[in-house]
């Protein structure tokens, strides 16, 4: 197939790209911070609200990683003027309407209350661009698919999550237990969240739907914590300290997702929809982290100091 793919030069878009162009002809639209050359992919390098060469030709996806504002999906179909097979835009589990006692499902109502703050405007640009998608697109007569990915971990991830306390583990040889937060969330490692984009490209019955991407396991900091330690090589983990969850700020360490008090819980969703339609699968945490502790592992041995997932070979397994 030939793909197009606005943005995909940092972390989900990236994998998704190396994943992508081991069976398609892959051309990437973005502003060239990141070359891509050497992922024997095309680049088109130019703002994605402005029409460069390449808008003309056909293709048989476009696969959009960065729209974040309403009119973006609708100004992007406007420049492409050649024939679109498919177009797939990448959301966000956190569209569901705020409810912790519901665990969300494809058909939960959209969050409609203006939220405060950057994750506030991020959610309600999402929620927009989502039901501009299915505006656009069926006036249009392209096939769309929404996919609603939750907390994103693996190689290239520039976010501080989970390496952030890999890094801890791996030079400390302990982890802290935080005991003011609940903090339920979900993980999805990245190549299953890229493999899951590829089994929506051209799968009819993916047409017009949206789908949860996020992994079985609904955790807890303990739970997360565990994992990490399980998947550790022997003898790395010593112990652990009990802290409350402001230490994180003050050492300007992040959480995997913000804290919470117990009482409450993170958006948690479900994917059986997606699983219907393709057969897709995710791993569970310890599997992912435990390839990441062995690369995080080796950089650290190598070069004496902590190297993000930026310099880390992908993981194949």
């Amino acid at each position: 197939m030939k793909l197009l793919v606005i943005g995909g030069s940092y972390f989900y878009g990236r994998v998704f790209v190396m994943e992508a162009a081991k069976e398609h002809e892959i051309t990437v639209w973005n502003r060239g911070t990141y070359p891509m050359e050497t992922f024997d992919v095309r680049q088109m390098k130019g703002d994605r609200h402005e029409r460069i060469a390449g808008c003309e030709e056909n293709y048989d996806a476009v696969i959009d990683f960065c729209a974040y504002t309403p009119g973006d999906v609708r100004d992007t179909l406007d420049l492409l003027t050649g024939k679109i097979g498919q177009y797939v835009f990448i959301s966000t589990v956190d569209v569901y309407e705020r409810d912790a006692s519901v665990v969300k499902k494809e058909d939960t109502p959209f969050e409609e209350r203006p939220l405060a703050g950057e994750a506030g405007a991020y959610i309600a640009g999402k929620v927009a661009l989502e039901k501009e998608l299915a505006e656009e697109c069926g006036a249009r007569g392209i096939p769309c698919t929404a996919l609603r990915p939750a907390i994103l971990y693996g190689p290239y991830n520039y976010a501080p999550r989970e390496s952030v306390y890999i890094q801890m583990l791996l030079q400390n040889h302990a982890l802290p237990r935080f005991t003011d937060v609940q903090g339920q969330f979900q993980f999805v490692y990245v190549k299953d969240a890229a493999q899951a984009i590829l089994a929506c490209l051209g799968n009819e019955r993916a047409y017009g739907q949206a789908y949860n991407i996020c992994g079985e396991e609904i955790l807890t900091y303990d739970r997360f914590f565990d994992t990490l330690r399980a998947a550790a090589q022997p003898g790395i983990w010593k112990g652990s300290w009990r802290c409350r969850s402001r230490w994180s700020r003050r050492q300007r360490r992040a959480c995997p997702c913000r804290s919470l008090p117990r009482r409450r819980k993170r958006i948690c969703a479900t994917i059986r929809r997606e699983r219907r339609s393709s057969g897709w699968f995710t791993r569970i945490l310890r599997r992912g982290c435990g390839g990441l502790t062995g690369l995080f592992g080796m950089c650290m041995c190598s070069k004496g100091v902590f190297s993000n997932s930026e310099s880390l070979s992908f993981i194949t397994q």
